[in-house]
């Protein structure tokens, strides 16, 4: 199942200095070929992709939860997070470095991979750790993922953004003072989204059928309490997003 790696006075890159949680979920560890997953935006441990029963079979995979995504430390479960946006990819490699070597003891990564914010963290992975001539990560697999995040990719983010943001329910931030979720905020949110999240071809197939779904409507405007993203926290879906527009390895 998922544990948790709690790293003292980790520093942010922001300045910022605190204790933290790292979540993850380990598989086949007996392995000698390991390889790294970090989630992607939307994504929990227990639904990421792990090929654990297809083409890594025989790796040891790690799944980890990349910070801010709910389960590893978080604004919705650490109130001294950083509340300024200001987390980035480089935060959630070192803390994820910290995991692999100082508390599973692995001394280097066959490979890192990832989906969307994923492979970028996969990129960045490479980066940081993947020069020289016996690299710690010998290879990145990254699916869907860019190494800079593009002007188009910004400017579309900034819609479910404002979705959110400007709800009644969210309230500037104030949802937690007043004890409340902003539902329809992150309802929104997820309506912005979905143009986006697929293709125009999967809409032209009208493959949300596909899902359950008997129309469009029905698929952009579940019932109460079945929204994709009704189940996240707000300000974590904000920082995730506000670290997925800063993406840049340069």
């Amino acid at each position: 199942g998922i544990q948790i790696f709690s790293i003292p006075s980790f520093e942010f890159i922001s300045g910022v200095i605190k204790d933290i949680k790292v979540a993850y979920r380990s598989f086949n560890p007996t392995s000698t070929k390991t390889i790294l997953i970090p989630t992607c935006y939307g994504g929990r441990i227990n639904t990421t992709l792990n090929f654990t029963s297809g083409a890594l079979k025989d790796y040891h995979v790690i799944v980890v939860a990349m910070l801010g995504n709910g389960e590893s430390s978080s604004p919705s479960n650490d109130e001294g997070f950083p509340g300024d946006y200001s987390l980035r990819y480089p935060d959630c490699i070192n803390a994820q470095y910290k995991l692999v070597t100082e508390h599973l003891g692995i001394k280097g990564l066959d490979a890192v991979m990832g989906f969307s914010m994923g492979g970028q963290q996969a990129y960045h992975w490479a980066v940081m750790h993947g020069s020289g001539d016996n690299p710690f990560v010998k290879n990145a697999v990254v699916i869907c993922g860019s190494a800079k995040t593009s002007g188009h990719n910004y400017a579309f983010l900034e819609g479910p953004i404002s979705a959110l943001t400007t709800s009644h329910d969210y309230d500037n931030g104030n949802y937690r003072k007043n004890n409340i979720k902003p539902t329809q905020g992150l309802r929104a949110f997820g309506r912005a989204y979905a143009a986006w999240l697929t293709s125009a071809e999967w809409y032209r197939q009208e493959l949300w059928r596909e899902q359950g779904h008997p129309s469009l409507q029905a698929y952009l405007h579940p019932p109460l309490g079945e929204a994709s993203y009704e189940s996240w926290d707000a300000e974590d879906m904000l920082v995730l997003a506000r670290m997925w527009q800063a993406g840049d390895i340069g």
